[in-house]
This record gives structure tokens, C-alpha cells and sequence, in this order.
């Protein structure tokens, strides 16, 4: 009969992810600022644009769901960057579980997953090379993806040499 009993219990919410949560409070310090400078040069585009290979893309980098005509705001572009790093490294952590306790590469490794994709970072030489504690090795292989559309990219090959730089830092031996 209804009415009778307990009522149903709620189901129990679960906390939304945080970046700190995901890849710890040192990395989350160090990609955050670094991801956001190479995406939008410290300031959002808060407009959809096509990308140097048509992606169409808003706010710092972001391209999940982007349309032609969406527009953004500052605090939008600023919850959507968090939520594209979470995404980014949670499939890096999975398939190199080794970082996480190497916050300057997990760092420059989610950067280079943000920019060619999870897919592509898991398939990588990079990811190889450091499953392999090949760490130097590793940090070297990022200069591999200076390309788009085939050609090398000005753009691209500044941002591996600064995702490089940035992997070498604190090096495990």
C-alpha cells in the first residue's frame, strides 16, 4: 500500500571532480597556468573561431561540442578548462601511471595530451618512453609532434620545446 514504509532513499550525489582531486594540488599549479597560456595566451577567446586546421574551437583550446556562433564567458571558459584537463588526465594517469608522483611530467604530458588528444598521447612514443622510465627519453620525444596538416608549425614547436623544458625539470633519474 502506498504510503506505508520508509520513504525511498535519495540517491547519494557524488562530489564533482576537482582537478586537484584527479592529479594532486602540485601538478594541478603547474598545468593549469601552463596549458592556459599556450591555448589562449592568458586571455579567452570568448567566441567560436576555427582552429590553424578548422577544429572549431572556444575559450583556451576547448573544441568537445564547440559550434560556429557559440559564445562564452569568462567563468564558462574557466569551468570548461577544468573539466578539459580532467579529461585529459584521468586517460593519461591510466595509460602512464608512473607520473603521478612527477608533477612537472604529468604536467607537460597532460599539456601534450590536450593538444593532440588522449588517443594519441597513449599511443605515443612519449607514454612509451616514460612506461619504460626512460625519462630523458621521453621528455625528447615530445619534440615528435611540431606538425599540423603535415607541415611544422611554428606555434607547435615552441610549445613542445616549452612542454620539454618544462618535463625536464626535477627529472627522476
Amino acid at each position: 500500500m502506498p504510503g506505508y514504509g520508509p520513504p525511498p532513499t535519495p540517491a547519494k550525489k557524488l562530489p564533482p571532480k576537482t582537478l586537484i582531486g584527479v592529479i594532486g594540488a602540485a601538478a594541478a599549479l603547474i598545468v593549469t597556468p601552463f596549458v592556459s597560456g599556450w591555448e589562449s595566451g592568458g586571455t579567452p577567446r570568448l567566441v567560436a573561431y576555427q582552429d590553424i586546421v578548422k577544429v572549431w574551437t572556444i575559450c583556451g583550446g576547448e573544441t568537445l561540442g564547440v559550434k560556429p556562433g557559440m559564445v562564452e564567458t569568462a567563468a564558462g571558459c574557466e569551468l570548461r578548462e577544468e573539466a578539459a584537463l580532467i579529461r585529459h588526465a584521468e586517460p593519461v594517469l591510466a595509460c602512464t601511471p608512473i607520473l603521478r608522483s612527477h608533477p612537472n611530467q604529468l604536467s607537460a604530458a597532460i599539456s601534450l595530451a590536450y593538444n593532440i588528444g588522449t588517443g594519441g598521447y597513449c599511443g605515443s612514443t612519449v607514454a612509451r618512453r616514460f612506461n619504460a622510465s626512460n625519462w630523458r627519453g621521453a621528455c625528447d620525444a615530445f619534440l615528435m609532434w611540431n606538425k599540423a596538416g603535415g607541415q611544422v608549425v611554428r606555434g607547435l614547436d615552441r610549445r613542445r620545446r616549452a612542454e620539454r623544458d618544462l618535463c625536464m625539470k626535477e627529472l627522476p633519474r
